[in-house]
């Protein structure tokens, strides 16, 4: 996908194409049905190139407007990221805007798998997640959620490569101190990195995931 974004300066995304998920390494755009070309703006071309700085796998995705406020403009679809050493596996995630994958994927280097490695001593290899894109409300309000415009991700466990699952569900406040060390020090480190986090701590709407969004000003619960 890097090589392809150099070959492709402007960027053309593809209207009404979709994209069939492959095995990192091998994913590739297959188009069903193109009726427009659309070029993508100067930022979503800078953040593809800073995103393909971390060596993260992905494609970029068309701007699609769905309605009643819900849309996915300026995203990619994440296969899967890097750490310092090894790649790093996501599983059940939709689109993201681009600006958050670049935040999700320093996060997932700096902030969990270097935190993995020095409190639990193994390093992460894969994300669980809960999904993105939702067009939805804020549960029990009138307002769009960050999920309506693929500025969200849950997050529900990561997996370590000695076999080990930390799950925010069984592990938040239930399981021995390395492990609530761990969630202690990623939470911090999301704080510092996303506008809005929210975790089991915040109400019980989360009590089986963190939720990552650009958007806010150091909303961290």
């Amino acid at each position: 996908m890097r090589k392809l974004l150099a070959l492709m300066p402007a960027v053309a995304l593809l209207a009404g194409c979709n994209v069939l998920p492959q095995a990192a390494g091998q994913q590739r755009a297959t188009v069903q049905r193109s009726t427009s070309v659309i070029t993508a703006r100067p930022e979503t071309r800078q953040c593809l190139a800073t995103l393909s700085a971390t060596q993260a796998n992905f494609t970029p995705l068309p701007d699609q407007y769905y309605g009643a406020g819900c849309s996915t403009l300026g995203t990619v679809r994440l296969a899967s990221l890097r750490s310092d050493e090894a790649s790093l596996g996501l599983s059940n995630l939709g689109p993201v805007t681009c600006p958050l994958a670049s935040t999700f994927a320093s996060w997932a280097r700096f902030g969990v798998d270097r935190a993995a490695q020095q409190i639990l001593g193994s390093a992460l290899v894969r994300i669980e997640t809960m999904g993105s894109y939702n067009c939805r409300n804020v549960a029990g309000s009138a307002r769009r959620s960050a999920h309506a415009t693929a500025n969200a991700i849950d997050i529900s466990a990561f997996v370590l490569a000695d076999g080990r699952r930390i799950s925010i569900r069984g592990d938040w406040d239930r399981s021995g101190p390395s492990e609530r060390r761990f969630l202690n020090a990623i939470h911090a480190s999301a704080c510092k990195r996303f506008g809005t986090v929210l975790s089991p701590a915040y109400n019980a709407a989360h009590q089986d995931h963190l939720h990552l969004e650009l958007s806010g000003r150091a909303f961290c619960r």
